[in-house]
């Protein structure tokens, strides 16, 4: 019985001792990696989109000297995205309908943090859209859902409106970009249009 205490004992401990050095072996690996130059890898993208739209705002921020970094808000930038994430992912569509002119789209969050987050686009977004496509997006809320109406002068931009349906009407335009860098540096990313 003693032997067999003993066996198992030593089992244990070869255990502890292969783990410690797995752990060893991978922490290596990681500052290795981490040193080395970025030309030593196949691979350019940083993470998920968050991240790597974070990463992509400092290494612009760390090539300009002139940058201030006493303004930069990468948080306020990194709350966005998140708003973002869970305007796409944390949101069911429950209807599209085609209606004269354009669309209708009736969607709910599924989530509390989604409920906020559609709060915030749509009171910016509908004007925004307006500026950069001419195209008019009415917001209605009843109860906890909303319904889209978006809609245009232009008979040949109908079919685009309705294919481009919630989130692409959302994502449509270059004002993204722009919207970011100023968030990140400490502008107000709606002051070119007030």
């Amino acid at each position: 019985m003693m032997k067999l205490h003993l066996l198992m004992f030593s089992a244990l401990l070869s255990h502890n001792v292969v783990v410690s050095a797995d752990d060893n072996h991978a922490t290596m690996l990681h500052q290795q990696h981490a040193m080395a130059p970025l030309s030593q890898t196949p691979l350019t993208e940083a993470g998920n989109d968050t991240f790597g739209t974070i990463q992509e705002v400092i290494a612009r921020l760390n090539s300009n000297p002139d940058t201030d970094w006493s303004k930069v808000e990468i948080e306020a930038l990194r709350e966005h995205l998140v708003d973002m994430n869970d305007m796409t992912l944390n949101v069911e569509v429950i209807s599209q309908k085609a209606v004269p002119q354009g669309l209708v789209a009736i969607v709910k969050p599924t989530t509390a943090r989604s409920a906020a987050a559609l709060k915030r686009v749509f009171s910016a977004h509908p004007a925004q859209l307006k500026r950069e496509t001419d195209w008019d997006m009415q917001v209605e809320k009843n109860g906890d859902r909303y319904m889209l109406t978006t809609t245009t002068v232009n008979p040949g931009e109908v079919n685009k409106i309705r294919g481009l349906g919630y989130i692409g009407l959302l994502a449509a335009g270059s004002h993204h970009q722009r919207h970011h860098w100023a968030m990140a540096t400490g502008e107000n990313p709606h002051a070119e249009h007030q």
